[in-house]
């Protein structure tokens, strides 16, 4: 199945999990006008473009930009959209980019710093079970993780018929590092996605 992020955020929020909200634009127009919805929503006049194609590395091949004000987002969205973006799963070919997502800002100003974790679902074939891995290396391609600190990457098996156990959620968020409202959104949000996954 291939879901560009957008559409992939859709399904997630729609059973309760917290995603980084956005707006589609296929447009400079529209682009504007998801800008300032963001901006009024979120009372803040940071956001970020984000090419929507089916790969991953887009921020390294130029397609994931952050813009502080209006005209920085006209700028960066007139460069991506239209663009080849080549990534390391394209192909030296690149795909073409006809939409982009006008994201809100996570990075905001707050009580604490924020900090960037790596998580996926991902399917082992040969158990038959979806597999949560992550890691407090977030922000860095995970095959380097891999490679130099595999101890930092962590493996939750999810048995089918029972789901994710709450006990793996409060695992997950104690690896992380984490604690008080973060812990507790943390499990909350795992369980989440796996129940989404289930139902989906």
């Amino acid at each position: 199945m291939n879901l560009h992020e957008y559409q992939g955020k859709q399904i997630l929020k729609s059973f309760g999990v917290a995603v980084q909200e956005g707006v589609v634009a296929e447009t400079i127009e529209q682009a504007i006008k998801g800008y300032e919805e963001i901006k009024t929503k979120y009372n803040s006049p940071i956001a970020v473009v984000k090419a929507q194609i089916h790969a991953g590395g887009r921020g390294k091949g130029g397609g994931v930009k952050v813009a502080k004000n209006l005209e920085e987002l006209k700028e960066k969205a007139s460069a991506i959209l239209g663009m080849q973006l080549v990534t390391p799963q394209t192909g030296p070919k690149g795909k073409k980019v006809h939409k982009i997502l006008i994201a809100q800002d996570v990075y905001y100003p707050g009580p604490s710093s924020t900090k960037e974790f790596y998580m996926s679902v991902l399917l082992d074939r040969a158990k038959g079970r979806n597999v949560i891995m992550y890691s407090t290396e977030g922000g860095m391609e995970i095959e380097e993780v891999a490679e130099k600190t595999p101890h930092l990457i962590w493996k939750e098996v999810v048995d089918p018929k029972v789901g994710l156990q709450p006990f793996q959620a409060r695992k997950i968020a104690f690896n992380l590092g984490l604690s008080g409202n973060a812990f507790k959104e943390m499990v909350n949000f795992c369980s989440k996605i796996i129940q989404g996954l289930r139902k989906y």
